[in-house]
């Protein structure tokens, strides 16, 4: 797996140029049941695929935290929204909310999330490749399948299926 992870940064860039073609032919035609179709191949990867053996999306990036994530989370550490932010948290170019470094603070030498219960909504939903109206964020998928192995594999198939 770790090799693979290894490769995802060139592989990506590789297909960069195909991929970028493919995503912009997807936004002007999308196809009726492309949510359906997404949710499956999520599905079917997720059923083979073991973030706990990756954990590559904890160790280069961090999640931006809404007020929501900020206070659920404070919450659980009891702590004020401000103290968690003023601990954890640093404000980023975009004005978002990030982690202070990466890997991020919260992921164990065991590739497990000490916050897993109350994670950002942005770890919940990552990598997004089940999310609907999927064609709408493919800046996003291309930036996702630099980093985890089963976006790659999600959209590598997503074109056999498409093309």
């Amino acid at each position: 797996m770790q090799e693979f992870i290894n490769q995802l940064p060139k592989l990506a860039k590789d297909k960069h140029n195909e991929n970028k073609k493919f995503f912009a032919k997807l936004k002007k035609k999308t196809p009726k049941k492309l949510d359906h179709m997404m949710q499956e191949l999520h599905d079917d990867e997720f059923e083979r695929t073991d973030c706990l053996e990756c954990a590559n999306c904890c160790k280069t990036t961090g999640p931006l935290f809404t007020v929501k994530d900020v206070e659920r989370i404070a919450k659980f550490f009891r702590l004020k929204p401000w103290q968690f932010e003023e601990k954890y948290l640093r404000t980023d170019e975009d004005g978002d909310l990030v982690l202070q470094q990466t890997p991020c603070t919260f992921l164990g030498v065991d590739n497990y999330c000490s916050i897993y219960e109350v994670r950002p909504k942005a770890c919940r939903e990552y990598p997004h490749t089940d999310r609907k109206k999927f064609h709408q964020i493919s800046n996003l998928t291309m930036k996702n399948i630099e980093i985890c192995p089963a976006a790659y594999r999600i959209v590598e198939k997503m074109k056999e299926k498409l093309l």
